[in-house]
């Protein structure tokens, strides 16, 4: 299984492709793709047939996956940052290499 450093409900920046700039919150990592899913970012138009959820059908904007090497992980102080692990009280956690601090 592969490891990320990027985990379901972080705040990420995207650094490449149409959403460069813009930030979100990470709502699903799909491991065997290596892509993320992100709140607001890569939105696609889809065309829905009539359903329960949705009787009328018609076009709906949705999410689209986008690659993992295309985010980076926010720090506390909102900025971009890479991430290195430490083990603090024999836990493996996440630091933030600009700023040195854990990240929740």
């Amino acid at each position: 299984m592969k490891k990320f450093n990027i985990k379901k409900g972080d705040t990420v920046y995207v650094n490449a492709g149409n959403d460069k700039g813009k930030t979100g919150k990470v709502l699903e990592v799909i491991r065997e793709k290596d892509r993320v899913l992100v709140e607001g970012i890569n939105m696609v138009s889809k065309h829905a047939k009539p359903n329960p959820k949705n009787p009328q059908g018609g076009i709906v904007k949705q999410e689209a996956p986008i690659h993992i090497s295309n985010v980076n992980l926010m720090d506390a102080a909102g900025k971009p940052t890479k991430v290195a692990h430490k083990v603090v009280d024999g836990k493996k956690v996440r630091i933030a290499k600009s700023t040195g601090e854990e990240i929740k």
